[in-house]
């Protein structure tokens, strides 16, 4: 026997149960820090990653597939303390919760974390970081200061990208060691330089990926500073996507890498430039259709002209006169045309009408021996003499009764 619910109460299936729970779990958590011991670690032939993270309590599964992977230095061994970052989300055919891996560091960089976290608070709380500070990054920028090392593939990819988009400017570069203890020093020397250099418009300090340790001279405190108070819009691109600097949320722009730095800059640039090829586009055709426009005026006002001047008066009066005269002779020809029918009418009617033709159509004249024509009977008497007129000649006869 089936039981009964009432409409207040749900029933879930299970999909959707685990599906709650998957949304609940990313939007409370999202992407996290997490501390543990790599377990039962097993790569697949994909090239992802599958393994646990356990301390004394409980254990976490994990996942780090072969993208992300590819971008790590650091990659979790058997055994092994790590902090990993990710995102917490529900393997849905299983649900199971675990953390998705974006980036690996050992344990032993814990204390960087520790010191990151801290410092960002404390320059949060300062409100170094505040959407309120920053400075709109300029449309257009003439003259672009990046500060990176001179012999790194950052500043390669950053001038490749912008060639190859067709970027129209001047970059200008400010070399600086971008890892090590003397770094940040060189680092705020370089932004000083491109701060005073003449028509400055875009400041790119940045490097390219590597470990946190190869990152940490740009969350320095001091230059974390100068980064906030730069008077110059600036973009901070350092690392890779994953990864993230203390000068990223002090600058008024954060690239994930110089390349996109290059990027960003050159698309502004492109769609100014589309907008303008399309105004003046837009410009030409309008001064084309007001040019067409004028000379359809002029030559209306030209041909007005002619046709009043005394030439022009004088050719029409020309044209006129020959057509009244070839009027007139077209109609003389008209009547001349239908007198000439009805001449012939006439001749034809007369010919139709003459003795000749009568007499052919079988009628006979006849006629008494003084020429009369005899046109009654009574004009008859017995032995009368008589000529009678045929067609082919005349012949003499007498009356007998």
């Amino acid at each position: 026997m089936s039981e009964q619910f009432s409409d207040s109460e749900r029933v879930w299936s299970i999909r959707e149960l685990t599906r709650e729970v998957r949304g609940c779990l990313e939007v409370n958590f999202g992407s996290i820090w997490v501390r543990g011991e790599v377990s039962n670690l097993f790569e697949q032939a994909s090239g992802h990653r599958y393994f646990i993270l356990k301390d004394s309590d409980s254990q976490l599964k994990a996942v780090l597939f072969r993208g992300d992977a590819a971008r790590l230095q650091t990659l979790p061994t058997e055994g092994e303390q790590l902090v990993v970052f990710g995102d917490i989300s529900v393997y849905e055919p299983r649900g199971e919760y675990q953390i998705r891996v974006r980036h690996v560091i050992g344990d032993g960089e814990g204390h960087l974390r520790r010191e990151f976290e801290r410092l960002k608070k404390k320059l949060h709380e300062e409100g170094l970081f505040e959407p309120t500070q920053k400075q709109p990054l300029p449309e257009l920028p003439h003259k672009i200061a990046i500060v990176t090392s001179a012999t790194g593939a950052a500043f390669q990819d950053f001038i490749s990208i912008l060639k190859r988009r067709d970027w129209r400017g001047e970059v200008l570069l400010f070399p600086s060691l971008v890892q090590g203890h003397e770094a940040p020093r060189e680092i705020l020397c370089a932004m000083k330089e491109a701060r005073q250099y003449p028509e400055i418009d875009l400041i790119v300090i940045g490097r390219g990926g590597g470990s946190t340790e190869d990152l940490w001279a740009f969350n320095d405190e001091a230059l974390v500073r100068a980064v906030a108070a730069c008077p110059i819009p600036i973009i901070s691109a350092v690392g890779h996507q994953i990864d993230f600097a203390l000068t990223d949320f002090a600058a008024d722009f954060r690239a994930e890498t110089p390349s996109a730095a290059a990027e960003k800059i050159s698309s502004d640039f492109l769609r100014q430039r589309d907008r303008i090829q399309a105004m003046g586009e837009s410009i030409s055709e309008k001064v084309s259709l007001s040019l067409d426009r004028s000379r359809t005026k002029l030559e209306f006002a030209e041909a007005r002209w002619k046709s009043q001047s005394p030439k022009s008066l004088v050719e029409t009066s020309h044209q006129r006169l020959d057509e009244i005269v070839h009027r007139l002779n077209f109609g003389v020809r008209e009547r001349l045309s239908s007198f000439s029918t009805k001449v012939k009418g006439l001749d034809q009617r007369l010919k139709g009408s003459s003795l000749n033709r009568a007499l052919k159509r079988g009628f006979v004249i006849l006629r008494d021996k003084d020429g009369k024509s005899i046109s009654s009977r009574s004009d008859l008497s017995s032995g009368q003499s008589l000529t009678a007129t045929f067609a082919d000649g005349d012949a003499s006869l007498r009356v007998e009764s």
